[in-house]
């Protein structure tokens, strides 16, 4: 009986103990990513998350490739997917796309590819297939990826943009289609993809407001898109184009240009470049945007942050923003109500840098 009680004793010390240490709330996480887009020689630049959503810069990782030392105007730039396992960076200056296999938040360079066009800003996968935007050429392109360093350039995907000056390019979900928004334009660009991996001929359709920039789908293949004009729109997707759900909610904020929604589609936000703030929207079953705050502004990061990439975790915890203003990542707790509460702010990244995923 004695052993018995000491042991206990032992094993309830030993719990309390390791019990914390596991459930700390700085234990790792996951990673964030983003990508320093350096003219003499591109690296991605990654982010340690603590449970509690809190960030530390801990390694960068060169892609082979070279950027352009300045804002690409693109959402997308670096790309992870859906498992979170592989990251794909463009190398705007060298017209390459990298891949690193992913470990938490250690990567691993597994081939740098050219990007058959010219100047790629962004890049979106869907399983193996990969789909750059390559402005320079004015056109989509699509490689299959097997994730051991094979990369292969399909036949007949690439495809002439229909509009001007593209932001991005976005998988709807289960890669049966893709999206290209077109600033200048005012266009959004569809496209179908068939079970070859091959992008068909595109279909353009106007923005309900003007300059369409990032945008996002949800898990029903609904897009939702900022305008950097000022406002936010969201849209169904098909064969035919894109069909407007509810056509340019104002954010009452300056070049809202970058737009993400949380994995459970409850909640959408637009990084506002003009104003230093996140505007949040709601998102009804029917897919249509209401502002949560009526101001906009469901945060402030203060004069002078030019917020630029947005992105949401896996688990829809945190949201994080590319601070290009001062070279830095801010996170923001996503509360059941869609409401934002700052973690943190951290980093030392150089100018120009670009893109933002997160696991």
């Amino acid at each position: 009986m004695r052993k018995m009680l000491i042991f206990g004793v032992l094993a309830a010390v030993v719990a309390a103990l390791t019990v914390p240490a596991a459930n700390a709330a700085g234990s790792a996480r996951g990673a964030v990513f983003t990508q320093t887009n350096s003219v003499s020689g591109n690296a991605v630049a990654v982010f340690a998350r603590g449970g509690d959503g809190s960030l530390t810069q801990t390694a960068t990782y060169a892609t082979g490739g070279a950027g352009t030392g300045a804002n690409l105007g693109s959402q997308g730039a670096v790309a992870l997917t859906d498992n979170g396992k592989r990251l794909f960076a463009v190398n705007a200056g060298s017209n390459s796309v990298s891949e690193f296999s992913v470990n938490g938040d250690e990567l691993e360079l597994v081939t740098t590819f050219g990007s058959n066009g010219v100047r790629p800003i962004a890049v979106t996968v869907d399983k193996n297939l990969v789909y750059v935007l390559n402005p320079g050429s004015a056109s989509i392109t699509g490689f299959r990826a097997d994730g051991v360093g094979r990369v292969a350039a399909i036949d007949g995907s690439t495809q002439p943009r229909l509009g001007t000056n593209p932001a991005q390019v976005a998988f709807s979900p289960g890669g049966g289609a893709i999206a290209v928004t077109e600033k200048d334009s005012s266009t959004i660009d569809t496209f179908t993809v068939d079970h070859e991996g091959r992008a068909h001929a595109g279909v353009s359709s106007s923005s309900a407001g003007g300059t369409p920039f990032g945008f996002a789908f949800d898990a029903a293949g609904r897009a939702f898109v900022s305008e950097a004009a000022g406002s936010a729109s969201s849209y169904s997707v098909d064969a035919a184009g894109a069909h407007v759900i509810t056509a340019a909610a104002l954010t009452h904020q300056a070049a809202p240009c970058w737009l993400v929604v949380t994995p459970d589609g409850r909640y959408a936000y637009t990084a506002n470049a003009g104003s230093a703030t996140i505007s949040g929207f709601s998102i009804a079953g029917d897919g249509s945007l209401a502002l949560l705050d009526p101001s906009g502004a469901s945060a402030s990061l203060g004069a002078g942050a030019h917020p630029l990439d947005e992105a949401v975790t896996s688990d829809g915890s945190t949201l994080y923003v590319l601070v290009d203003g001062r070279h830095t990542v801010a996170g923001y707790r996503i509360g059941s109500d869609g409401s934002l509460t700052l973690v943190g702010e951290v980093g030392s990244l150089p100018a120009g840098a670009v893109g933002l995923a997160a696991s």
